[in-house]
């Protein structure tokens, strides 16, 4: 639910002096400070932390060149994880989450959604995403993309990262996704059962509406078990999503964990984002790690 009324919801939060104690301060500041002042589990600062090898990359697919980055373990072989961002694309928060999941063990692509249009990231440093001319630049690049898109974009990441050294290919692949990208987990699952093993999505949008091309009823085609983290407040507005995606999971016959995470607002994951959770971002993590370790 990336929309104008989400942000409503964020700055009430805010009000609440128990809010800046929770989040902290990211958000509040440009993407340059903003790096500097990251919880440290944004950034797996462990000295048990896997030695990773990261870079930019283009992947052709059938519409151009996409601008992604890839991070891996540096030596072995390993699980290839798809990454599709929330509505404001691939970034420095991104880039961080990926390289922390890179750092457990996994061949990580965080993927630019608009390469069509615009290079990554979408938005420069220190700016202000919900001022309106930032809002209804990425609003703009999203109504761009279509199922179809997310398909062909689809098929083509996956191919791409089945050709790495870094993976293994003889273990299933994951995909995940925020906000926007919820629905293209789904699509993504759907569209290579065989190669898919793991979807998850966090405060995701549009998983269930009532048009024929509802991401909710690809559920069938899928054969990946699941992990849908919905944030409080999405809830609140459609508080029947929650069951019928655990109805379709249970009626697919697929392992599913479809949960309400209690005080998170909508995007309370990346950590540069106004609604912040680091407990609960944490908590999805290892609901995250545990999907991965039981299915790749």
């Amino acid at each position: 639910m990336c929309d104008e009324t989400t942000f409503e919801d964020e700055l009430q939060w805010l009000d609440q002096p128990e809010a800046m104690s929770r989040r902290g301060f990211a958000g509040m500041i440009g993407t340059a400070g903003l790096l500097s002042i990251m919880p440290t589990s944004a950034f797996a600062q462990d000295e048990e932390a896997t030695p990773v090898t990261e870079r930019n990359v283009s992947i052709k697919t059938p519409d151009g060149m996409a601008d992604c980055y890839f991070v891996a373990p540096s030596e072995g072989k390993h699980p290839g994880v798809i990454i599709w961002p929330d509505i404001f694309g691939l970034r420095p928060a991104f880039r961080q989450m990926g390289k922390r999941l890179a750092q457990a063990g996994y061949a990580v692509l965080v993927v630019n959604p608009f390469y069509r249009h615009a290079k990554s990231p979408v938005l420069p440093a220190n700016v202000d995403p919900r001022a309106p001319e930032n809002w209804a630049k990425v609003r703009d690049l999203a109504g761009k993309l279509t199922p179809k898109t997310n398909v062909t974009d689809a098929k083509a990441f996956a191919a791409w990262i089945d050709k790495q050294k870094s993976v293994d290919r003889k273990r299933k692949m994951a995909t995940m996704g925020y906000c926007m990208g919820g629905p293209m987990v789904i699509r993504t699952a759907a569209a290579l059962p065989a190669r898919i093993g793991a979807a998850a999505t966090f405060h995701s949008s549009a998983l269930v509406t009532d048009k024929p091309d509802s991401p909710h009823l690809l559920i069938p085609k899928m054969k990946a078990s699941a992990l849908i983290a919905i944030a409080e407040n999405d809830d609140q507005k459609a508080p029947k999503e929650k069951d019928q995606l655990r109805a379709a999971f249970l009626a697919a016959k697929l392992p599913s964990e479809v949960e309400v995470y209690a005080g998170a607002m909508h995007g309370w994951c990346p950590p540069d984002g106004r609604a912040y959770n680091e407990a609960q971002a944490e908590q999805a993590w290892s609901r995250l790690q545990a999907l991965l370790m039981a299915t790749l």
